[in-house]
């Protein structure tokens, strides 16, 4: 393996996929800084995460911390009918996890004293010997080789690629978490031990455990969390219903407790018209139910010359396929392995781009045709094969 002591990197973006690109940039002798926009922790931020093989890869030998003590496990897929009947089910194996869970254990294994908060990058310029990224606080940094993994409103895609643009799906998740205590029993025992869902009229909810607000696994302290595809028109309908109690509109998501109160009434009445009973009640018992904007993202490069763009920075897929934290693991742990066979950082980027760009085109292309069946076609249904999530295929 090819190690590359003297040589630096910069990753920015602190969240899972940045984490995940430090760590493993560390592990090839790079002396790694991470920059965060936020001026916080980000451990409150998202919700539950199914885990892909590929995300679970840093825990199995290489972490403080194992995978089960990160994680919830089910062992059914379950389709609940409008009266809670099962109308499907067959055994099936899946790990959870919630963002804060696995956020807190790479953030404990890389160390706070080269992570930064509150460093917004607001430029990058680069020549043959290296990158030049430039923060709004004033600070220069200069990098042998420079990771963006900042997300969906990533700058390093803005500075690249700067006519392109997000293309709206047609459709908003709801998502939400109640702690599974705050439930009915019967609700409880229908969604416990099972990946669910409920499909509706141009609409499906998924429904699944993950950890609890601190990370705990003890029943009764974790929490069941969902997404509810509801179908949205573009323009003046989509705009007022991302505009938070302050007034701002937000473009990507609403984040809980800013949600206008209209909104949050009339999507739990939904919820009692149009889903099982188990997903409603879930629904009506959330406190500060979020909206998130559900987009497609493709970049033409994810390589030039010394600057990698990896995860929603890059490809942001619909979350159907429950693969968004694994795209961004698996071009992290691809990168690694392309560092690893030389010194030569731009022609390691450039072997990796081929590869990284055909699966975040292929991912994109799958979740799409499966939003458009839920949403739109309305020929989503149980059971089918084809509706597995997966990052290289359903099921994979």
């Amino acid at each position: 393996m090819v190690q590359h002591e003297g040589s630096r990197a910069v990753v920015v973006g602190g969240s899972i996929g940045g984490l995940t690109a430090a760590l493993l940039l560390r592990k090839l002798g790079f002396d790694v800084e991470v920059f965060e926009r936020n001026p916080e922790q980000l451990e409150n931020r998202g919700g539950g995460i199914v885990l892909q093989p590929i995300t679970m890869r840093w825990f199995e030998g290489h972490s403080a911390k194992a995978i089960t003590e990160l994680s919830t496990s089910s062992s059914k897929l379950r389709y609940l009918g409008p009266g809670n009947e099962i109308v499907f089910e067959e055994h099936a194996e899946w790990r959870y996890t919630s963002w804060g869970t696995v956020y807190r254990a790479l953030l404990g294994d890389f160390g706070t004293e080269r992570y930064h908060l509150g460093e917004f990058c607001a430029g990058l310029s680069q020549d043959a010997d290296g990158v030049e990224l430039r923060f709004v606080s004033g600070r220069v940094e200069r990098a042998d080789l420079a990771v963006f993994a900042d997300g969906i409103s990533s700058t390093g895609r803005k500075r690249l690629f700067p006519d392109l643009q997000r293309t709206y799906a047609g459709y908003v998740g709801w998502r939400g978490t109640v702690r599974e205590d705050q439930v009915s029993d019967r609700t409880h025992a229908l969604l416990a031990d099972a990946l669910n869902y409920s499909v509706g009229d141009r609409t499906h909810c998924v429904l699944y455990l993950i950890p609890g607000m601190d990370g705990e696994l003890d029943e009764g302290r974790r929490l069941l969390n969902y997404v509810w595809y509801r179908n949205v028109a573009e323009g003046p309908e989509l705009a007022e219903l991302t505009t938070d109690v302050r007034g701002f509109e937000c473009p990507v998501s609403v984040h809980p407790g800013t949600v206008q109160q209209r909104y949050v009434d009339e999507v739990r009445a939904a919820a009692e018209r149009e889903l099982a009973p188990a997903f409603a009640e879930v629904i009506q018992r959330t406190e500060h139910p979020y909206v998130q904007v559900v987009c497609d993202i493709r970049v033409p490069r994810m390589a030039v010359g010394r600057v990698a763009l990896i995860g929603d920075a890059a490809f942001a897929a619909r979350p159907h396929a429950a693969a968004g934290s694994a795209k961004a693991a698996a071009d992290a742990w691809m990168l690694y392995e392309h560092l690893a066979k030389t010194d030569d950082i731009v022609a390691a980027l450039w072997a990796w781009e081929p590869g990284q760009l055909a699966l975040g085109n292929q991912l994109v292309d799958r979740v799409v045709a499966m939003g458009t069946r839920s949403q739109v076609t309305n020929t989503w249904v149980p059971g089918d094969p084809d509706l597995r999530f997966g990052l290289y295929g359903p099921g994979v």
